[in-house]
């Protein structure tokens, strides 16, 4: 069974470089609160600046939730993270789906974030209920992203 990518994008008001920086530095205050798969709400969401790297959220008691690691650290054009949740969104160290963004400087100063979570059809019977959640959760996250860009130019 194949299942289609999830893709998706924003435009944001900040040059290549700062966006990239954004985005993987500062995940942890656009991501929202309460929305992430700890058991309590995130006090930050790390990616790890390097190929091998972890990708994580850690708590305010410093509790960790793994989320997945860095498959490929390119800044500023591209990161490829492995998306290691399964479909109950806890970690699974067995699987590996892909979330590649990539960084496109635009016209005017601003930057074309891009989006792609692939390789779904690794979760089976689930597979089409949980591409039908990321399918509207990715572009929610992305949109937050965007909003947390103007402010933080």
């Amino acid at each position: 069974m194949s299942i289609a990518p999830v893709k998706c994008s924003v435009d944001v008001k900040a040059p290549l470089a700062r966006a990239f920086e954004l985005f993987a530095g500062n995940m942890g205050a656009w991501w929202p609160r309460g929305m992430t798969p700890g058991g309590s709400p995130h006090a930050e969401l790390v990616i790890e600046p390097r190929t091998n790297g972890r990708w994580f959220e850690r708590d305010a008691a410093h509790n960790e939730t793994q989320w997945g690691r860095v498959l490929a650290w390119e800044p500023p054009r591209r990161l490829l993270l492995g998306w290691q949740l399964g479909p109950d969104f806890r970690y699974n160290a067995d699987l590996l789906m892909e979330v590649e963004i990539l960084f496109e400087e635009r016209a005017g100063g601003g930057t074309r974030v891009s989006l792609e979570h692939r390789d779904l059809q690794q979760l089976g019977a689930d597979a089409e209920i949980f591409a039908g959640k990321v399918r509207t959760g990715w572009p929610a996250r992305l949109q937050n992203f965007a909003e947390y860009a103007v402010i933080h130019p």
